[in-house]
């Protein structure tokens, strides 16, 4: 039977202290790390470098780059790192037509502010001035517009509250090449529909509707106008099913549309 192999306590003790070298060595760089580390985070927030130098403003169309910074109060004398996010999202927000807001620190010292924006979906009209009307039922009578303008229709004698909501939310529903197709539209009450509407489309036709079926019944414009004499205008009746009615005529026209069928 073979003898086991005998190391001498000699042999053993230059790899013992050769072991606890290296571990002593991994300690001490490993410290040495952690030290230089927390020097340059020292040196960083206490030197120029953590301060604002650049602010990326991202989603914006109807406001400028300018008028966001602005409005957000932030300095390039501002630690990167010490921002109030939430105060500066709610001063921006103050801005009428912004949604939402996002605030993103990058290293090393750079701010992206990302903005979502409401839409506007009409302009309300008083005489000769225009007031753009967002898809939250607002109408900015701080914005005068005296520039026709040509991207949604009008809107005239309504004011803000269920009608008016009422109104946006329809013309959301509503296909944008229909709504293109709309030069002005009027809120005209009768006595068992507050919700009554007249509608003046950019070919010339009148519609008479009611915003309880304006987005449903508008979906099959393209295919009711389709029936129609181009040169021969007049009101066409979306209320309760589809009539026409021509402005020379007194007779009716029952047209057909796709959700009738």
């Amino acid at each position: 039977m073979e003898k086991s192999k005998i190391v001498s306590l000699e042999d053993r003790i230059p790899k013992l202290k050769q072991q606890r070298r290296k571990k002593a060595n991994r300690r001490l760089v490993l410290l040495l790390l952690l030290f230089f580390t927390l020097i340059a985070c020292v040196s960083y927030f206490q030197s120029p470098l953590s301060r604002v130098k650049n602010i990326d403003v991202h989603g914006n169309e109807l406001y400028s780059v300018d008028q966001i910074v602005s409005k957000s109060q932030i300095t390039t004398k501002q630690n990167i790192w010490k921002m109030n996010k939430t105060e500066i999202i709610k001063e921006i927000k103050k801005l009428p037509e912004i949604k939402e807001v996002k605030i993103k620190t990058v290293f090393p010292n750079t701010v992206k502010i990302t903005v979502s924006e409401y839409k506007r979906m009409a302009y309300f009209v008083n005489e000769t001035t225009f007031y753009p009307v967002l898809e939250n039922g607002r109408i900015l009578k701080s914005q005068k517009i005296t520039l026709l303008p040509i991207n949604a229709p009008f809107l005239k004698d309504f004011k803000e509250g269920k009608v008016l909501n009422e109104m946006i939310t329809s013309l959301k529903e509503v296909p944008p090449e229909v709504v293109n197709s709309i030069s002005e539209i009027q809120h005209t009450p009768k006595e068992n529909d507050q919700y009554h509407i007249t509608l003046y489309m950019n070919d010339g036709f009148e519609v008479s509707a009611t915003l309880r079926t304006f987005s449903e019944k508008m979906l099959h414009y393209p295919s009711i106008l389709s029936q129609l004499d181009p040169n021969v205008k007049g009101v066409i009746d979306l209320e309760v099913g589809s009539y026409f009615k021509a402005y020379t005529s007194e007779g009716e026209e029952m047209l057909e549309d796709e959700g009738e069928r």
